[in-house]
């Protein structure tokens, strides 16, 4: 099944843009082609000149298409593509976050399998979507209009916490679970964030999941919060660090894996409904925006 690439808008504040897909001819396939040829040059421009663009200002800025409007958490693949999702569906998205291209998109199951999907994450070559009671999908890379096999784990911390973020932490081999609220009245105070390994132990079996807290005073810190809700989780690749957005809060977080606080910010002008995170290995910073009162987003700054 062949399908053509999608352009998204790239919004005013960074130059015009095409907000659909034209029919395939020679000459739209070239003006495109032009386009997306400025669009990765002015994203060149500003990660080779940070001092161009004023702290806080994206350096692209994406409208999405309405496949995306419940755009969820972000992963990004061992050579740097980017896979995201929508709320409901089990459908999969990569998208061109340079050039600002859905590049393809994939089905998980026929019909497509339904249920809370909250964030997504990539293991070697297996890709999982997490529900947020704690059950994992997973299911190998489709190609594009491509129908893939899945299989289901419940991990069973549904009754510890419900979920909107999940990471894939190389250094642990584990896969970070952030708790957007927890069921444990002993940790309501603290930010819950699940290890759970991805390989059985020695003895073969499944290898019981560790957690971290860490309390909600020193999250907030100076911040009015009233509290902090974790809707997507990444791994800083520069030093390990968890870093976190959170909708409510309009916030973003760096702990390190002990749970000492890096910084807890609000996130610039603009976000909405943040729903996903991402850091990329060329020092880009990629939050996704549900489409609320418009389209859903997809946002770039220079990182750190």
């Amino acid at each position: 099944m062949t399908r053509r690439p999608i352009l998204v808008a790239l919004l005013a504040a960074l130059g015009a843009g095409t907000g659909c897909a034209k029919p395939a001819t020679r000459d739209t396939l070239a003006s495109d082609s032009l386009l997306l040829n400025q669009r990765q040059a002015r994203l060149d421009r500003a990660l080779a000149n940070p001092d161009s663009v004023a702290a806080g200002t994206p350096i692209a800025l994406w409208q999405l298409p309405d496949q995306l409007k419940e755009i969820s958490g972000l992963a990004l693949t061992a050579n740097g593509r980017l896979l995201t999702h929508g709320d409901e569906r089990g459908k999969v998205f990569e998208v061109d976050y340079r050039q600002g291209i859905v590049v393809k998109e994939f089905t998980v199951g026929s019909p497509a399998v339904r249920g809370d999907f909250e964030s997504i994450a990539i293991v070697g070559d297996t890709v999982m979507l997490l529900t947020s009671d704690g059950v994992l999908y997973r299911f190998a890379e489709g190609s594009n209009g491509a129908v893939v096999e899945y299989t289901v784990r419940d991990t069973g911390l549904g009754v510890e916490c419900e979920f909107e973020g999940m990471a894939f932490d190389a250094s642990s081999r584990s896969l970070l679970l952030a708790c957007k609220r927890t069921h444990d009245k002993a940790l309501k105070d603290s930010l819950v964030i699940f290890r759970l390994p991805v390989e059985p132990g020695k003895d073969g079996k499944v290898q019981k999941p560790s957690h971290l807290s860490v309390p909600l005073t020193r999250v907030i810190g100076a911040n009015g919060w009233g509290g902090f809700h974790p809707s997507d989780i990444t791994v800083n690749p520069f030093n390990g660090d968890y870093v976190l957005v959170a909708s409510r809060e309009k916030a973003l977080l760096e702990i390190t894996p002990t749970g000492e606080v890096v910084f807890a910010r609000p996130l610039p002008a603009g976000h909405d409904q943040a729903e996903g995170v991402a850091i990329t290995k060329d020092h880009i910073l990629i939050v996704s925006d549900e489409a609320k009162g418009g389209p859903a987003l997809l946002t770039l700054y220079r990182w750190p």
